[in-house]
This record gives C-alpha cells, structure tokens and sequence, in this order.
C-alpha cells in the first residue's frame, strides 16, 4: 500500500514552447503542474505524459534550471 503523501511525477512531451516538457505531479490524487510561480493545480488527467522516477525529476529540474526542493513542495 502506498502512501498518501506519496508523489509520482510526470513529464509531459516536448513543444516549442518546453523543450524539455513540463513536469507534473500527482499527489493524492490531484496533479499538478511545476510554473514560475510554484505549483499549479490543474485538470485530473496529464494525456501524453510519462511516468517519471523522482531521480530524472531532479534531472529535469536541473536541466532547467528549477530549485531541487520544490520537488518537496507539491502541495496536498
């Protein structure tokens, strides 16, 4: 049994506009998107997106130059 505080992430497809796509993330059942201003909630469902592991998070994160705590920082 997994965790309610427990978050998977995503990564959508790359665009014009990122790149390197957008990162997700699912917490208790709401997703949410990584923007300039922190966490965003949006729509319950992220079509096209991947599972990601919380290591290529990082990953991503650095290739785009975001903080590395914000990955603790999705909100419930």
């Amino acid at each position: 049994m997994t965790s309610v505080d427990e978050v998977r992430y995503l990564r959508t497809e790359a665009s014009m506009a990122f790149p390197h796509g957008r990162l997700l993330a699912l917490r208790a059942g709401a997703l949410h998107v990584l923007a300039p201003d922190g966490w965003d909630r949006v729509g319950r469902t992220a079509a096209g997106a991947r599972s990601i592991s919380r290591v290529e998070a990082e990953d991503w994160c650095e290739t785009e130059g975001w903080a590395l705590d914000l990955l603790d920082q999705v909100p419930l």
